[in-house]
């Protein structure tokens, strides 16, 4: 009797081993990306446009495959007339749109503090800032990808162009929005 149910035991695991499914060789699980990009700006102070350097990570595959992460930093640096700056280190959620081959479209929405120094040394300033926005990724390879980007941040509290509006009224802030493009590279 022993002997049988020994007999039976083998059949019954080497059939079940079949029904086994095959591990993904890629995909799933979460995906960590970092890179750098070079931001063209329009500081909403003044006529002049700002052009810097930012780096951010993504991290992505959070909820159904769609939801992720966005960090950046962006410094403002570069073409500074009149000695007028822009920072920014924002943090929120990115969401995938759209899936079209190598090609992918998210949209985002990210907070954080905005930091500026006015022209001519008029003053400076740090502010809440909020950004939505839309970026578009080319994957070149496994771990390389191209992007593009359109922010449209708003600085609620910030001091507008002439600090009053027309007939004493306050200003509504500033609204710096601009473009990026740049290379990320897929850690996990």
């Amino acid at each position: 009797m022993s002997k049988k149910i020994l007999v039976l035991a083998i059949v019954l695991n080497s059939l079940l081993s079949f029904a086994q499914v095959a591990p993904a060789n890629r995909g799933g699980g979460l995906s960590l990306s970092a890179g750098a990009e070079y931001s063209d700006f329009n500081p909403d102070w003044g006529p002049d446009r700002l052009q810097g350097m930012a780096a951010f990570f993504d991290l992505d595959h959070l909820f159904l495959n769609r939801l992720g992460v966005e960090g950046e930093a962006r410094w403002l640096r570069f073409n500074q007339p009149h000695g007028e700056t822009e920072d920014n280190y924002l943090l929120g959620p990115r969401f995938r749109m759209v899936r079209f081959g190598k090609l992918e479209a998210y949209g985002k929405f990210l907070m954080g503090g905005g930091w500026i120094t006015y022209r001519d040394k008029l003053g400076s300033g740090s502010y809440f800032a909020y950004a939505p926005g839309i970026t578009g990724e080319y994957r070149l390879s496994r771990h390389w990808k191209v992007r593009g980007d359109y922010e449209y941040e708003f600085w609620p509290a910030a001091p507008g162009e002439a600090f009053t509006a027309p007939f004493g009224k306050t200003s509504s802030g500033l609204t710096p929005n601009g473009f990026s493009v740049g290379v990320s590279y897929r850690i996990f």
